[in-house]
């Protein structure tokens, strides 16, 4: 090769490249400005990301901060009242005062206390002779933040056996105090059986809303829909034409999940299994009703699979009560969960599942996924006129 070749050679790869850096400058700008024009893709990319910090960050807390706990006391002594206010002192307690084990149950079974501290009559005598019990109930539906409690509770108690015994002067001596701790509703604290009856609203939530999502983008992106208009169908007829088949698809999955939960899974059904059907299918025709609005709206199946999963799955993951309790997170936090329809069908699932019938939640329950019905039936007969626009 000679000098005057190899002289060539880098002024000629300068040359070839000019026109490779234009042609890949060109192709980038498309590309942005087809991205930036495209909303769907930009969303997915932008907002989806934002969502998930936010619920990741905000929405998801496995600590327990001032749960509310009742405090039966029936023993009246000073004593008594300095081992209140030691679990008071507690930035994890919330201690609320009732005089009867009776109204302490009734608040345990709605929900409104997460744990029961029952001081015996002769809680005084116990600890001058060195014995003394306190009884402690915990609400094992949630059993991770059952377990919590029960830590939580337990520490305060000895804490104040331990400050008694070194004001008394008897150093590490035993603190006297014994809690008798048992879990409600979880007797063999098995985490299955909090787990599971949550899995039912997610199987349905994603066969729902994810399925249903993709059926009138479908027929946009194909142009049969086009057809449907021409003839003297109705989109109220439409709709219900298209939820019956995945309908039964849902039904199946939670009658697979039922079978699962009792046989496979052993978790026990102490509640009507007629109510928890019930509940099943009113869930089930929200959720589907809810990827049908998202079809319509989106008219795009890429992006109604997306909508579907930022709109129905992620919230009913993160916000529903099914991997932590609501209580453990912020105001706010607390507020959005409870527009979701899969916040109660969870509260009410494991209470059907573990607690046992309750009237007034299951009306209550229901009533809200009805009103979600009605609410959704209208969206998407706004959604679906018989007009090409």
């Amino acid at each position: 090769m000679t000098a005057a070749s190899n002289a060539t050679k880098p002024q000629s790869t300068i040359r070839s490249s000019s026109p490779f850096r234009r042609r890949l400058w060109a192709l980038t700008k498309k590309e942005s400005r087809q991205l930036w024009r495209d909303k769907s893709n930009l969303m997915v990319g932008i907002l989806l990301p934002a969502i998930l910090i936010l619920l990741f960050g905000y929405g998801i807390s496995f600590d327990v901060k001032n749960t509310r706990i009742a405090v039966v006391v029936e023993d009246h002594s000073p004593v008594v009242e300095n081992v209140i206010a030691g679990l008071a002192g507690s930035t994890y307690l919330e201690p609320v005062r009732v005089n009867h084990i009776q109204q302490a149950e009734a608040l345990m079974r709605a929900s409104e206390v997460k744990a029961i501290v029952r001081i015996p009559q002769d809680f005084s005598r116990q600890l001058n002779d060195g014995k003394a019990q306190i009884q402690l109930l915990t609400n094992g539906i949630d059993t991770t933040t059952a377990n919590s409690m029960e830590n939580f509770i337990s520490g305060a108690i000895q804490s104040y056996g331990l400050h008694q015994a070194d004001r008394n002067g008897q150093g590490n001596a035993e603190t006297g105090v014994m809690v008798v701790s048992r879990m409600w509703y979880n007797e063999a604290a098995n985490s299955h059986w909090f787990v599971v009856p949550g899995l039912i609203v997610m199987v349905v939530t994603l066969i729902g809303a994810f399925l249903t999502a993709l059926l009138i983008a479908r027929e946009w992106e194909r142009g049969t829909l086009e057809s449907l208009f021409v003839t003297p169908v109705r989109p109220l007829e439409i709709i219900i034409a298209k939820l019956i088949p995945y309908a039964l698809i849902g039904v199946f999955d939670v009658f697979m999940c039922m079978m699962a939960a009792r046989y496979l899974f052993e978790v026990p059904i102490r509640g009507s299994i007629s109510l928890i059907v019930i509940a099943s299918l009113l869930y089930l025709w929200v959720a589907l009703l809810l990827g049908l609005v998202i079809s319509a709206r989106t008219r795009n199946q890429f992006l109604a699979s997306q909508m579907s999963l930022i709109i129905s799955f992620l919230p009913a993951l993160m916000l529903s009560g099914f991997v932590f309790d609501l209580h453990n997170v912020p105001v706010v936090v607390q507020a959005v969960s409870q527009i979701l329809p899969a916040t109660h069908f969870v509260s009410l699932l494991k209470t059907l599942f573990l607690a046992g019938t309750d009237w007034q939640m299951f009306w209550q329950e229901c009533g809200i996924l009805v009103i979600y019905i009605v609410l959704l039936t209208l969206v998407a007969r706004r959604l679906l006129p018989k007009s090409l626009d």
